[in-house]
C-alpha cells in the first residue's frame, strides 16, 4: 500500500450534494483498469447511475446507503464482446431449430442473461441472433434483468457459408423456403452486402458481424475456408460506417482473416489458424483480436462425446481448441491488441469468467486479462463511459472473493454486482 493510501485508510468524511441519493461502496481492494493495478482499500461513491468519486480508504458520507465490500476486491463491471444470448449448446441444438419457436428460445434466454449479469458481466456484445435486439430492449425497459446488450442481429454470411441458415437442409425444405438473401443475412456480391447492412440497420442492430470463413458448428466440412471476397467485405465496412456501425469478422482461417483485416473490420473473432504474417497485419492496422478460448475448449471436450455433435462437426471441433490457444499465445507475445470475448452460448452462459483463466494460461498477465474485459473492451465498443470506475463513468461494479491478480480464478467467485448504480446481485446472494 502506498504512503498516500496508508495515511488515508482511516475513516474520512466527504460532503456531497444532498439532492441526489448516494451509495458508498467500501471495497477491500480496487482494480484500476487504466493502470492495471490494485489501489488498496477504496470507497466508490455513486449518484444517479454514475460514479461520482473514488476515494482511498473508508469514506463516510452522511445519509449515504453503505454497502460494505471490505473483504472483497472490486472491479469495473466486465464486458464480454462475443456472446450469443439467444442460445446455449446442448446435444439437441441441431434439431431444436425445427421444433421450437422463437418465443421458446426467448424464454430460455431470460435465464441466460440473468446468469451472465450475476457472473459479473454487466455489458455484452451479441454476435449474431435475431432474439438479442428484443432482449436488449426488454432489459433496457426494466422488463427483465440482464446485462447491457450491443446486438448484431442476424450475422451476414455468403451462400453455403457459416451463417447460412439453410445449411444442412434437405432439398425439399430448401425449395419450400427459397434461397435466403440479404434480408436473411445471406449475400453474394458487393451490392447485396450493402443491402444486408441496411437491413440490419432497419432491424435495429447496434453493430455488424460477418462470417468471413467457415465455422466449427455450421453443418459444413470446412472450418477455415475464406467465404467473402475483399470487395464484399469492403462493401460491408463502407456501408456500416455510413450508419455508425463497426464490423466484427468471425474468422478461423488465415486467408479469410487477412481479407477481413485488409477490408477494414474492427475485430477478428476466434482467429484460430491465423499466421504470424496475419497477426503482424492486425497489429500494424490496430485491428482487435477477440480470441474466445472458452468456446475452443468447450467444443474440443464435447467432440469426444459420441452424439453430442453431428459427425460432420466432430473433426472440426477436435482441431480448433489447441490451435486457438496457440494463436492467442502468439498474438499476446507479438503485441496484437486483445479484447475479451467468450462465445458464450457455445460455452455455458454464466461461465464467462473462465476465459480469464484460459487467457492467463496462455501467457497473459492477470492484470492485462482484466483490462481486456474492461478498458479495452469498452474501447472496442466505442463507449467512453464504460470499463472504468472513475468519476462520470457508469456505475457498473463487480466484487469477488480474493485477489484476482494473485489468483485469477477469483473472477469466478463473484459475490456482488451493480449495474448503472442498481444492485443486481446483493452481497448475501449465492451463486
Amino acid at each position: 500500500m502506498t504512503l498516500r493510501f496508508s495515511l488515508l485508510a482511516a475513516s474520512l468524511s466527504l460532503a456531497l450534494p444532498a439532492h441526489a441519493a448516494t451509495t458508498a461502496l467500501h471495497c477491500g481492494n480496487l482494480f484500476d483498469a487504466a493502470s492495471g493495478r490494485l489501489l488498496g482499500p477504496s470507497t466508490v461513491l455513486v449518484q444517479n447511475e454514475r460514479v461520482q468519486a473514488v476515494r482511498p480508504g473508508r469514506v463516510e458520507v452522511a445519509g449515504a446507503t453503505v454497502i460494505d465490500l471490505g473483504d472483497h476486491t472490486c472491479s469495473p463491471g466486465w464486458i464480454d464482446l462475443h456472446v450469443h444470448v439467444g442460445q446455449q449448446s446442448n446435444p439437441n441444438s441441431f434439431s431444436e431449430g425445427f421444433r421450437l419457436d422463437d418465443v421458446d428460445f426467448a424464454l430460455r434466454a431470460t435465464r441466460y442473461v440473468r446468469r451472465t449479469i450475476e457472473a459479473g458481466f454487466t455489458t455484452v456484445r451479441d454476435m449474431g441472433g435475431e432474439i438479442a435486439p428484443h432482449l436488449r430492449d426488454a432489459i433496457n425497459q426494466g422488463v427483465i434483468p440482464g446485462p447491457r446488450i450491443f446486438a448484431a442481429g442476424k450475422s451476414i454470411a455468403t451462400t453455403g457459408g457459416h451463417g447460412d441458415p439453410t445449411n444442412g437442409w434437405n432439398r425439399r425444405l430448401s425449395t419450400l423456403a427459397g434461397p435466403p438473401g440479404p434480408t436473411e443475412g445471406v449475400i453474394n456480391g458487393p451490392d447485396q452486402a450493402r443491402q444486408a447492412v441496411r437491413q440490419r440497420y432497419k432491424d435495429g442492430s447496434d453493430t455488424i458481424k460477418i462470417t468471413a470463413t467457415g465455422g466449427v458448428l455450421s453443418y459444413a466440412r470446412s472450418p477455415d475456408a475464406p467465404q467473402f471476397t475483399i470487395e464484399e467485405i469492403r462493401a460491408v465496412v463502407e456501408t456500416a460506417k455510413d450508419y455508425g456501425f463497426t464490423v466484427a469478422a468471425h474468422a478461423h482461417g488465415d486467408e479469410g482473416a487477412r481479407r477481413a483485416i485488409e477490408g477494414g473490420v474492427t475485430t477478428i473473432e476466434h482467429g484460430s489458424f491465423m499466421s504470424e504474417r496475419t497477426l503482424r497485419l492486425m497489429k500494424d492496422r490496430g485491428v482487435w483480436y477477440v480470441p474466445t478460448l472458452s468456446a475452443g475448449r468447450f467444443v474440443t471436450e464435447k467432440a469426444e462425446i459420441p452424439g453430442y455433435f453431428p459427425e460432420i462437426i466432430r473433426p472440426k471441433a477436435r482441431a480448433v481448441g489447441a490451435r486457438m490457444m496457440d494463436t492467442f499465445a502468439k498474438a499476446w507475445r507479438m503485441g496484437v491488441p486483445i479484447a475479451f470475448g467468450t462465445d458464450a452460448g457455445v460455452s455455458p452462459h454464466g461461465d464467462n469468467a473462465r476465459e480469464f483463466e484460459f487467457m492467463v494460461e496462455g501467457g497473459m498477465p492477470a492484470a492485462a486479462a482484466l483490462q481486456s474485459a474492461t478498458l479495452h473492451a469498452a474501447t472496442v465498443l466505442g463507449q467512453t463511459d464504460l470499463g472504468q470506475l472513475a468519476p462520470g463513468f457508469r456505475a457498473d461494479l463487480v466484487a469477488v472473493a480474493g485477489n484476482p491478480l494473485e489468483d485469477i480464478s477469483a473472477t469466478s467467485r463473484v459475490v456482488f454486482v451493480m449495474k448503472d448504480g442498481a444492485v443486481v446481485r446483493p452481497l448475501e446472494s449465492t451463486p
